[in-house]
């Protein structure tokens, strides 16, 4: 028998794609061996996702560069991490809730801070979120009744492929049975993004002017008479706000999706309260609804996870026995910056690739531990590296969607190296055998 007759071929249904935050949960991937090879329903990002996934031939853990099995590592980690005054936990979106949780148990152990990458993203808006409040609903909902869907600060024709193909604009639904004939598309960004053509009404606002351009609208909402001097700082007419106003007060069941356009611009989290206000004060006289674009597979579970466990999404001490939310104090990119962390736990995340100089030189000083599929600049300086396997190709679990609907995942095949759940859960373990000894 030939090798090609021996490699096994199967068709995995219902598949879930975790490379962004719509996790969409229609793929069809023929996989073939330990390759997948197409995958139906994928938009041009979940191709890439899936078609180019490969098992690296790695050793399954490192101390200091030279491979060890798998217990000494985690035995090598878990001594780190009990012995530190001051460790953090980072990252956690690109991995199961599952996984999450073991991570936030190990940073309540060791009185360590829990981050998430949300820190560096949509971090303002979990601070809005925590003062405002929000006005929310599920993607579903969007797709079968949203006559007005209005995009600030996000691009999703290059970012979020399939959120207007299967969630918010071309769908057709119970409530909007023609699907975008009965729908109204308005971009809000400072500049003409792929997504402009797209829509019905495109606005280009001044750069920094979001804050001020919310709040004019936020006015003409309550009835306030304004001047087009009042408009002058955002660089749009006055006669173009009051239309935005009155198509948002006289649509049945209006949505308003941000990205980090909004929540990471001059005025961050005060930009972000300036929105979910406006969408609860359209709501004394429509349905409106309000979302944030999420970009990784599960950030938006690594916010819940943490939420539920610690009552706060990211930044979170934990070192008097009892949880302290400090974004700008607790969050990892500048408790490393600032040289305090000594020791860290980096899960599914980069760190080394994005943070700022300082901070990355610092974690350059410290032992710190990574988990990661890839071999990434945050791996190769690693003190303790594991590789382990993909969320949502090789390792079953659950993610959230970014409206916070939990998704369960479907592996297309499974792979040689454990999963983050499993190297966690034995590291938690030894933890507490190491913390009982002394």
């Amino acid at each position: 028998m030939t090798a090609e007759l021996k490699t096994e071929l199967k068709v995995v249904s219902n598949a879930t794609c975790t490379f962004c935050g719509c996790v969409c949960d229609d793929m069809e991937l023929t996989v073939e061996g330990h390759r997948i090879t197409k995958a139906k329903n994928a938009c041009v990002l979940g191709k890439a996702w899936f078609l180019n996934h490969h098992i690296e031939n790695r050793p399954v853990a490192t101390i200091r560069g030279q491979a060890v099995p798998l217990d000494e590592a985690v035995e090598e980690a878990a001594r780190i991490l009990v012995h530190a005054r001051y460790p953090v936990v980072y990252g956690l979106s690109d991995t199961t809730c599952e996984a999450q949780r073991v991570a936030v148990a190990i940073a309540d152990r060791i009185g360590g801070c829990i981050d998430t990458t949300t820190s560096v993203c949509h971090g303002p808006s979990g601070m809005a979120f925590q003062g405002v409040g929000e006005v929310t609903c599920s993607l579903g909902e969007v797709k079968n009744r949203a006559d007005l869907v209005i995009f600030w600060g996000s691009n999703p024709a290059e970012s979020h492929p399939r959120h207007w193909s299967r969630y918010s604009t071309m769908p057709k639904g119970l409530f909007v049975p023609n699907g975008r004939k009965d729908r109204t598309v308005v971009i809000v960004d400072v500049r003409r993004s792929k997504s402009a053509p797209a829509a019905d009404l495109f606005i280009q606002v001044r750069p920094r002017s979001d804050f001020e351009s919310l709040w004019i609208l936020r006015a003409l909402v309550k009835g306030l008479t304004l001047r087009e001097a009042d408009c002058e700082v955002t660089g749009v007419p006055l006669a173009v706000w009051q239309d935005l106003a009155q198509r948002m007060k006289s649509c049945r069941f209006g949505v308003f999706f941000f990205g980090m356009g909004l929540s990471m611009t001059r005025g961050k989290h005060l930009n972000v309260e300036a929105a979910l206000a406006l969408a609860r004060d359209l709501n004394a006289h429509t349905r409106f609804y309000i979302k944030p674009m999420r970009g990784h597979g599960n950030v938006t579970g690594a916010d819940n996870v943490v939420s539920w466990q610690t009552g706060y999404p990211f930044g979170v001490n934990l070192s008097r026995g009892f949880p302290r939310f400090n974004p700008g104090e607790y969050t990892t990119a500048d408790t490393l910056a600032r040289g305090e962390a000594d020791a860290a736990l980096i899960v599914a995340s980069d760190p080394m690739a994005n943070f700022s100089q300082p901070a990355r030189e610092h974690l350059a000083r410290i032992p710190y531990i990574a988990l990661d599929p890839k071999e990434t600049p945050t791996v190769r300086h690693a003190t303790v590296a594991f590789t382990t396997a993909t969320y949502g190709i090789n390792t079953p679990g659950t993610v959230y969607r970014m409206d916070d609907v939990p998704i369960p995942l479907r592996p297309a095949f499974d792979s040689p190296y454990p999963s983050d759940q499993e190297v966690l859960t034995r590291i938690e373990r030894r933890i507490r055998q190491q913390l009982s000894e002394r």
